[in-house]
């Protein structure tokens, strides 16, 4: 599947979309930008004017700790979008990074404004993606109070492959995966070293193993299994 496809085989799972539909989505993703790893999209306090879309690489939203740790917040796979509205505020209260090579596209508010008001199905399926985002956010935030070290990495695996399995950038049993041990860590609320611990362990209990960049999973049943994964925070069926 061409990275420019991937938000629609996303907006897809919500809703039927028609060929002019589909038409007006590659029209907004005519225009496209690279990005370097590591450069700031936007930073905590600017004041926002156009929504981000991902087509190929990978984001975040982080913070960063008066003592100038990084908390990542969430991950930006192509297809996702940074904050749908997010025009409508005066300050961003968080920031958005490339943590690969990124392409992306800039939509601006405008744009926005006229998919929501002129194509209900898009309409319909932009705010699918945006109470999915908030369901992503809802199990992160259960992942980091309720789960221990080993569940919580196993349980962001399972979530990423699947995302990535949506936009057809994954097998069954594996996908490109460029998150360091750094990122784990940031992601998880781990030290470096406990991350690579963890990671570790997951490789001895033969669940995992991420090197080269790369994510397998020998058994994806197990792996579920053992960090209780649930995927129906991702809302892929569609409502009938």
């Amino acid at each position: 599947m061409p990275d420019s496809h991937a938000l629609i085989a996303k907006l897809e799972r919500s809703v039927g979309l028609t060929d002019e539909d589909r038409g007006t989505l590659m029209g907004v993703m005519s225009q496209r930008r690279r990005v370097s790893s590591q450069v700031d999209l936007i930073r905590e306090g600017d004041r926002p004017e156009s929504v981000f879309l991902v087509t190929r690489g990978f984001a975040c939203r982080y913070k960063i700790l008066v003592d100038g740790q990084r908390h990542i917040l969430g991950l930006l796979v192509p297809g996702d979008t940074c904050d749908l509205h997010v025009a409508i505020l005066n300050r961003m209260d968080h920031s958005i990074a490339a943590l690969t090579a990124c392409e992306i596209v800039e939509i601006p508010r405008s744009t926005i404004v006229d998919l929501t008001s002129n194509h209900p199905r898009i309409a319909q399926a932009l705010c699918w993606a945006t109470l999915v985002e908030q369901g992503i956010l809802r199990e992160w935030l259960t992942n980091l109070g309720q789960r221990g070290a080993d569940q919580r990495m196993a349980h962001l695996f399972c979530e990423l492959l699947l995302r990535l399995q949506v936009v057809g950038l994954a097998g069954e049993t594996g996908c490109f995966l460029p998150l360091t041990q750094v990122h784990l860590a940031d992601i998880l609320g781990f030290s470096i070293v406990h991350a690579n611990r963890t990671l570790q362990h997951l490789r001895f209990l033969g669940l995992v193993d991420l090197k080269h960049r790369h994510l397998k999973v020998p058994n994806l049943a197990r792996l579920r299994n053992f960090c209780s994964f649930n995927p129906e925070y991702l809302h892929l069926s569609r409502r009938v």
